[in-house]
């Protein structure tokens, strides 16, 4: 396999330092091991999780130029991490909440958490709905019923939070029509993918 920095050079604008590159690594060899057991992606060659998992992940947080150290992420329907855990590692200041209603994978981000030795992340096991929780930003990447999870990624939005979607081409019509409230960004195209944008809304102030 090609070096992790070599895999994830088109989708990042700079090098990522080398406790970026070793907790990555880590990462991988977790889903890897995790995922001879239960199933977390259906996606198996190593060089395909770094580039489809991984290096999405790195180029939304990328895109959403979080900068200031006070900012909160949820990633709603979290999956095996993606693409809140790759942003966090990309940028470690950040309050990180990774919602997965399934226990399996649910305790499979505790033990990425622990391994990488994260700080200032957390795995909320349960139902958004009833999660009461907000943030500045809430990421979504194939969750299941995309349409119908849509209002209730909306009610994880803080005032004027930005919702940052993970989406093929054909869904961003779907957006757009649901959460009509929303001041939407023009897609942005993920490097090595044929249909896969990057869509990002901001809710307006509160009235």
């Amino acid at each position: 396999m090609e070096s992790l920095d070599q895999l994830l050079k088109p989708f990042t604008a700079g090098p990522l330092s080398g406790k970026q590159l070793d907790q990555l690594q880590t990462y991988l060899d977790l889903l890897l091991k995790w995922n001879a057991k239960i199933s977390l992606t259906a996606i198996r060659r190593p060089e395909d999780i770094v580039q489809r998992h991984f290096g999405e992940s790195l180029f939304a947080g990328e895109q959403l130029q979080i900068s200031h150290s006070s900012s909160t992420l949820i990633d709603f329907g979290s999956g095996a991490g993606f693409p809140g855990m790759p942003i966090k590692i990309f940028a470690p200041h950040l309050q990180v909440t990774l919602i997965e209603a399934q226990q399996k994978k649910a305790a499979f981000l505790r033990e990425v958490i622990r391994a990488l030795e994260l700080k200032n992340v957390s795995v909320c096991a349960g139902r958004a709905e009833e999660s009461q929780l907000k943030a500045e930003i809430v990421t979504m990447r194939a969750v299941e019923k995309f349409e119908a999870a849509l209002p209730t990624a909306l009610g994880l939005l803080s005032n004027r939070g930005r919702l940052a979607l993970l989406v093929g081409s054909g869904q961003a019509e779907a957006a757009r029509n649901v959460l009509s409230n929303l001041t939407w960004q023009p897609p942005i195209r993920v490097p090595r993918s044929q249909q896969g944008i990057l869509l990002i809304g901001q809710a307006p102030p509160a009235s």
